[in-house]
């Protein structure tokens, strides 16, 4: 069949390129395009892969089918519309979820319980060491009382603010409670 004037194997492998190349530009510079395209769940991933997969299911199935042309346009768009489905539901929707549990605020901090990497001189700054759910978090820490806190002390963080803890030296309530 020709369209124009092209064989529509080549108006796929076109359509295959193209989408594809669009594809890969909106994984890496997704965010700066984002606003375009996004409308009630749709995304411009979404919209390129499905044109990637209808070219590349409708030019394999002009090679190896005798069937009509529209018959093959047809099912590679339901074919194309079922594997969007699958990479949203399998692949977009847990990595969108999976972003959003890595962050944290300066206000989540606060109370946390930590150790000091690196000693906190009087009325000075040094390190200290906080164990999260999504890996280790480590800030530059003050004393509440601008009291010296040695390295290896257990420090509770009693404010975060600009970059920076306030810290006090921790007195566990019972003995053994913290190592």
């Amino acid at each position: 069949m020709l369209i124009f004037g092209v064989p529509i194997q080549q108006i796929y492998l076109y359509v295959i390129g193209i989408a594809g190349i669009l594809t890969l530009f909106t994984l890496f510079f997704g965010d700066a395009i984002s606003g375009a395209f996004d409308a009630d769940g749709f995304s411009a991933v979404l919209i390129f892969s499905f044109f990637t997969f209808l070219g590349a299911i409708g030019f394999a199935m002009e090679q190896t089918t005798e069937l009509n042309s529209v018959l093959i346009l047809l099912l590679s768009a339901l074919s194309a519309l079922l594997l969007d489905l699958v990479l949203k539901i399998f692949v977009l929707v847990p990595l969108s979820r999976a972003e959003e549990s890595l962050v944290y605020t300066e206000q989540s901090l606060n109370g946390r319980i930590g150790k000091v990497i690196t000693a906190i001189p009087e009325d000075g700054y040094g390190e200290v060491l906080l164990e999260s759910t999504s890996g280790v978090i480590s800030k530059s820490a003050r004393s509440l009382t601008n009291e010296g806190i040695k390295e290896g002390a257990v420090i509770l963080v009693i404010e975060a603010e600009k970059g920076s803890l306030t810290v006090k030296e921790y007195e566990p309530l019972f003995k053994g409670e913290i190592k």
